[in-house]
């Protein structure tokens, strides 16, 4: 019996190792199987994401309009126009398309066999059913996508080719053309210069016309005025002798004029008895008209300058001064100084005198707000 039990012992323990030795074998081949289970799900979420999911818009159309009238010597206001991508399938360019994500999907990817509502596979026959399962859903949808995808990338090879035709057709038309055009441009051009010497030419000879008639009527004109100076002559010369005659009582008259005016405000300067030879220092007014041409200008003098000249009764005549002229800021040989000038006559009622420009002192010429002072 104890034989027994220990034949029995040793069989156990062989049988014992001979199970340990399969179950290492099968725990390789199960890892083996879960890494290839592992990469061949890994591929397939990578394949899904190349796979456009979406179809893409079919309103989607594109114009390009080809002048499609013959060139000929003549306007056209409104060309035939053809639309060069009236067939082309733009629905074809679109991008970012909707692809498969199935990174939240391994679960799913991973049920092989139809399962009934325990959870557990459905046979068909002695083996268990995968038409109909998840996986087999998923990667049926993926490869209706990828013939769908297929067929636009076969539709677009064939839009390419044939735009590439229309393409060609537009260049070798517009080669064509080119030539033709180069040549209008320099006959165009070659035109122009004619022309535009034509015109030099015919503007030349209107000028001659036009002076030669101008000269014509000067001359027509000339004649008659002599004819009309010889028909006047004896008259003229006596009109003539009697305007000399007048002219020199005139010229008498205005002597005795002159002589009176400049007697006369010296007197009356000293029957005043306030005649003013000089100012106190000071800025005394501003320029506020100025003619250089004619050496004149207009001062506007404060009050106190006014009071200064002509005292509390405005009625004073007013002092025959020179004062000076100077510009803030400016930079003459003189430093500021522009030059000088001499009262004339006042306005009535009003701050302004008229003065003269005395040229002799002129550093630059007087503006308008160049200051007047006393020194």
């Amino acid at each position: 019996m104890n034989k027994l039990l220990h034949v029995l012992v040793y069989v156990f323990l062989v049988l014992a190792g001979a199970g340990l030795f399969f179950e290492l074998q099968l725990n390789d081949k199960r890892t083996e199987l879960t890494k290839r289970n592992r990469l061949q799900e890994d591929c397939f979420v990578r394949l899904a994401k190349t796979i456009e999911k979406a179809e893409p818009s079919k309103d989607a159309a594109f114009e390009i309009k080809k002048d499609s009238s013959p060139v000929e010597a003549r306007l056209v206001d409104i060309p035939d126009m053809d639309n060069l991508l009236e067939d082309y399938p733009a629905p074809l360019e679109q991008t970012n398309l909707e692809t498969y994500d199935w990174e939240n999907q391994r679960d799913a990817l991973r049920r092989v066999f139809v399962l009934d509502f325990e959870g557990k596979p459905v046979m068909d026959g002695n083996e268990p059913q995968t038409r109909g399962s998840d996986e087999d859903k998923m990667l049926n949808a993926l490869f209706e996508s990828a013939k769908a995808q297929q067929s636009r990338l076969n539709s677009t090879r064939a839009a390419l080719t044939e735009l590439r035709g229309k393409l060609a057709a537009v260049v070798e038309e517009l080669n064509k053309l080119k030539p033709e055009a180069r040549q209008d441009k320099v006959t165009i051009v070659e035109k122009n210069e004619k022309i535009a010497k034509l015109e030099e030419e015919k503007a030349a000879l209107e000028d001659q016309i036009t002076k030669l008639k101008s000269q014509i009527d000067e001359l027509n004109t000339e004649i008659s005025s002599k004819n009309d100076e010889i028909a006047g002559l004896k008259d003229e010369v006596e009109a003539v002798k009697e305007d000399l005659a007048a002219k020199k009582k005139i010229i008498e008259q205005l002597k005795e004029m002159i002589k009176q005016q400049q007697v006369r405000a010296p007197g009356e300067r000293a029957a005043s008895g306030n005649a003013v030879t000089s100012l106190p220092a000071g800025d005394k007014g501003k320029l506020i008209e100025v003619d250089n041409e004619n050496m004149f200008a207009i001062i506007q003098f404060t009050d106190e300058a006014m009071k200064e000249m002509k005292g509390e009764d405005p009625n004073t005549p007013l002092p025959a001064l020179e004062l000076g002229l100077k510009r803030p800021g400016f930079k003459g040989e003189a430093g500021e100084f522009v030059g000088r000038i001499r009262l004339r006559q006042e306005v009535k009622g009003k701050p302004y005198v008229i003065c003269d420009i005395l040229g002799a002192w002129e550093q630059d010429k007087a503006q308008v707000n160049d200051v007047v002072f006393a020194d």
